[in-house]
């Protein structure tokens, strides 16, 4: 994968992008169970109070409230509050809220900050959980007679008079025993715990306690919803930006590939076959493509979620610590044993996927064949033999990830269970809030979630691994064909005099040559044939000109330039080459014979397809020049297709034609009116044609015959009719006397 970490590079500052819009959307994610909680908290629980410091208290609660406060913090809560009775210059405004102001005076929160306020909550939060006791002690009073600190009084006694009236010292004692108990609920609870004694003076106060609730309660629920808006935003801007960039990053490769390919020899196509270089271009690509989108959705989103989820968590309750560490522990492991079991099937599947192309592509392509030899179900069994494996491997892969979630819900609804349970303990022992247990299992789920989507990834990468290696083994392989540093050029009028020089030529890792010093000139305005048996090496010679193979010794010249001189693309310029298997493209007859020069006339086309002896089936459909031709031309006949090839090469007007065996599907009357149109036609050029029949290259101004990859004779038919034992006995097998006479 990392070698191909080039190919990101143009999209860094989408990936940029898509990385800010993750973390925003795994903070929006992250706080909406915070939110949540304190709906539950602050929002039903404590009925939209958010903290212990009431911003109103009447004066007779503040004195009560005073009393279990110490002289130190006095100050602190008398420089927050400001005192408001009838005189006041702000009477007229803090009556509206607060009726009571009416009959007795009140204390008014200060406009302070959440600091101030945090170091106000425990101070205030323990004076009315102070005073709240003790009215509760004294509404509990029975028979008249109730107990204080240890002693009895009667149940009419003021107590906070009583206080009131205890020398400091003493009451501070007080004070601090009950500090003690009320500081062990820590400062959540003790918010918590006041809320209702606070809740009781708004009431009091003359305020709407259930306005404040619902206005807590929507204001958050507000907040929860943006957040939610905001994360689906981002959830959909990424997406959008990672199908963008892999969608960019596949095209890039394909077009890579592609070109690569393009730039193979010969050579470098035998090391791949047809069917896994389509494989690599779409099914390869497709998962790097898939992984890509998952990488930029997943996995850097999954860690951001997951190392927050962690700290939140923590945040709410460190006690329950253990039961995500338990749970990370357990998926660790699913993970890891399904990684184990997982890899190495997926470095087979991409083969098989290989092997099921090959077959079919074989099947599709000699379908004539399969049937004229009945072999159907000999074939039929060869492709369940390859879907097959194929099948059976996805099925053993895709049983196991199946397993994965079962086993993924499992834990998850195990860590649900555990923390309810242990939470449930937490809370009647008011140590834990109700909001906080359902923001942790919330927190939970989302540290989970997060490794569930690694784990998508764990499955995911180790395939795309192995299809991004065989992607890389097309990319990183340099073809031995390769133009020239510093190329020269043909000049302006190209002759087209071709002339071999002692060429050799032996394929790679072959251990003897295939052609052996082979000379010959053949000159513009004449046909140099080529005959051969079969293997001569006829084809591999004519392949040579093109640079299809390059030589292994000797030169091959054009007007006496080197061909490796000059780079393929102007070499190939000079060429119209007819293979030997006719190959059309899907289309028009016309858009194949503009193949060779998308430039060229009307004229020029109905030309080549009147040397080229075509013109007469072209006529015969209504469409003409416009009829339709499918994929390798399987709508026309084999001697319509190679005249067809033959017509394109000519539109080309080369200075040098090849024809590899082009013409044996053609009858011999129109094979004969061929070669003559071609002789009168393009009288210049220079023609090398290779031949299987004497009466195609008989009149020929120069036969070579080769023999085992070498020359055994050259010149004229009746030359070598007369000097040529090999031509002899090709020719008589053919024609008799009288016909070679």
């Amino acid at each position: 994968m990392f070698k191909l970490a080039k190919y990101l590079k143009p999209f860094i500052g989408m990936i940029l992008v898509a990385i800010i819009l993750l973390f925003v959307q795994a903070m929006s994610d992250l706080s909406l169970p915070d939110y949540m909680s304190n709906i539950v908290n602050k929002g039903i629980q404590q009925g939209g109070i958010e903290s212990a410091v009431p911003e109103a208290v009447r004066k007779s609660k503040m004195d009560k409230l005073t009393l279990f406060i110490s002289d130190k913090d006095k100050t602190d809560v008398s420089n927050n509050y400001t005192l408001i009775n009838k005189s006041s210059s702000d009477y007229n405004k803090y009556v509206v809220d607060y009726p009571t102001l009416e009959k007795e005076p009140i204390y008014v929160l200060k406009d302070i900050d959440k600091t101030e306020i945090a170091t106000l909550n425990p101070i205030i939060g323990k004076a009315f959980l102070s005073v709240s006791g003790v009215e509760k002690m004294k509404a509990d009073a029975k028979g008249g007679v109730m107990s204080f600190n240890g002693t009895k009084l009667p149940a009419n006694t003021d107590l906070f008079a009583l206080l009131g009236k205890l020398p400091a010292a003493q009451r501070a004692k007080i004070s601090e025993e009950t500090d003690k108990k009320i500081t062990a609920l820590g400062d959540s609870m003790i918010v918590q715990a006041a809320a209702n004694s606070i809740k009781i003076e708004y009431d009091a106060l003359g305020m709407n306690t259930d306005k404040i609730q619902s206005s807590y309660i929507l204001r958050a629920g507000m907040f929860m919803l943006l957040l939610s808006l905001v994360g689906a935003a981002c959830t959909v801007m990424v997406g959008l930006i990672a199908s963008r960039t892999a969608a960019g990053l596949s095209r890039n490769l394909r077009k890579d590939i592609f070109t690569k390919v393009e730039s193979f020899s010969s050579t470098e196509f035998d090391k791949f076959s047809t069917a896994s270089l389509i494989t690599r271009t779409t099914n390869d690509i497709t998962q790097i493509q898939m992984v890509v989108v998952l990488a930029i959705r997943m996995v850097i989103y999954a860690p951001i979620l997951g190392i927050g989820g962690v700290m939140k968590a923590l945040n709410k309750s460190t006690s329950m610590s253990w039961i995500i560490a338990l749970a990370v522990i357990v998926l660790l492991g699913l993970i890891g044993s399904i990684f184990a079991i997982a890899l190495p099937k997926f470095k087979i599947i991409q083969k098989l996927i290989d092997r099921l192309n090959l077959v079919t592509r074989e099947n599709l392509s000699g379908m004539m064949v399969i049937r004229s030899f009945n072999t159907q179900k000999f074939e039929e069994g060869r492709f369940d033999k390859a879907n097959s494996d194929l099948t059976s491997t996805n099925l053993f892969v895709n049983r196991v990830m199946v397993a994965l979630f079962p086993a993924m819900m499992l834990v998850m609804n195990g860590v649900t269970l555990l923390i309810v349970w242990v939470g449930a303990h937490q809370i009647a022992a008011s140590s834990m809030q109700v909001g906080d247990m359902m923001a942790f299992m919330q927190y939970a789920m989302q540290i989970i979630f997060a490794f569930l989507m690694m784990s998508f990834m764990f499955i995911m990468i180790p395939r795309a691994s192995v299809s991004a290696q065989r992607i890389y083994e097309v990319l990183k392989i340099e073809p031995s064909i390769i133009d020239p540093i510093e190329p020269k050029h043909f000049a302006k009028e190209v002759k087209g005099l071709v002339e071999f020089k002692n060429v050799s030529f032996k394929y790679p890792g072959a251990q003897e040559d295939v052609l052996k010093n082979i000379s010959f000139i053949a000159s513009p305005g004449k046909t140099t044939a080529f005959i051969g048996s079969t293997g001569s090496g006829k084809s591999t010679l004519i392949n040579l000109l093109p640079r299809f193979y390059d030589i292994t010794n000797g030169e091959i010249l054009i007007d006496g330039m080197d061909i490796r001189e000059v780079t393929q693309h102007d070499l190939r310029d000079q060429i119209g080459y007819v293979p030997q298997k006719g190959s059309l493209f899907q289309g028009t007859i016309e858009s194949n014979l503009r193949y060779a020069d998308e430039s060229a006339s009307d004229d020029d086309i109905k030309k080549s397809a009147e040397i080229a002896q075509a013109t007469e089936f072209i006529n015969q459909n209504p469409e003409g020049f416009k009829s339709e031709i499918s994929q390798g031309g399987a709508n026309v006949s084999g001697g319509q297709k190679q005249r067809l090839s033959i017509a394109r090469a000519l539109v080309k007007k080369a200075k040098i034609y090849i024809f590899d065996d082009s013409f044996s599907a053609l009858d011999f009357k129109t094979d004969a009116l061929l070669r003559k149109s071609l002789k009168d036609q393009t009288a210049s050029s220079t023609f090398l044609i290779v031949g299987q029949r004497i009466s195609t290259i008989k009149n020929a101004e120069q036969i070579i015959v080769l023999d085992e990859g070498t020359i055994v004779g050259i010149g004229t038919h009746n030359e070598l009719m007369e000097n040529c034992t090999t031509y002899q006995e090709i020719a008589l097998s053919q024609l008799s006397k009288e016909e070679l006479a």
